[in-house]
């Protein structure tokens, strides 16, 4: 049910009504609630994408979760998903409305993997180097730990990709010598 062009319509929806009746920073605040519902329980997604599971059970599933947890308009809206039937396209919506917020917001995401987690120290040292080389200013920062990378770091900022990594280098000279660029120069 990957449906881009839709959830991002849902989204501006929320997102306007959400700016006329000035409550912005609440449905944010609710949408990353969401996120973090839809990111940490995959079961709960798949409750929503079920073509066996009924609607009003799904209803009321939703309901369990987000009760007293979210503003009247993100409740209303996540009614009108499951009255629409398009319930099980929530978890794309929330992205589309988490991009459309950050667009308006002028809020950049980056993304750092390193091999190790980072300190707290260490993440504002990058936030203050990010800020003072490029034009960026808002910064909403998110890691992630993948150990296989060795040492060093992945930097993603605006779809660009710094790979500053241990195991780039070690694929990089392994590709050199497969392709036996040394041999040939011996000769």
């Amino acid at each position: 049910m990957n449906n881009p062009r839709l959830a991002g319509r849902y989204a501006k929806s929320l997102l306007d009504l959400a700016v006329e009746k000035n409550q912005l920073d609440a449905v944010y605040a609710d949408i990353k609630f969401l996120y973090t519902v839809c990111k940490g329980n995959p079961d709960f997604v798949n409750v929503l994408k079920s073509p066996i599971i009924k609607a009003d059970k799904k209803e009321k599933i939703i309901e369990s979760i987000t009760t007293g947890r979210v503003s009247g308009i993100t409740e209303l809206f996540i009614k009108l998903l499951v009255r629409k039937t398009r319930e099980s396209n929530l978890p794309e919506i929330v992205h589309a409305f988490i991009d459309q917020y950050n667009e308006i917001k002028d809020i950049h995401k980056v993304k750092i993997t390193t091999a190790v987690p980072m300190s707290n120290d260490m993440e504002q040292v990058l936030i203050q180097k990010i800020k003072s080389n490029t034009p960026i200013q808002n910064i909403e920062l998110e890691t992630a730990v993948e150990d296989e990378l060795i040492g060093g770091f992945k930097l993603e900022v605006g779809g660009t990709l710094v790979d500053a990594t241990i195991l780039r280098d070690l694929n990089d000279v392994k590709k050199q010598f497969k392709s036996n660029e040394y041999i040939q120069q011996i000769r």
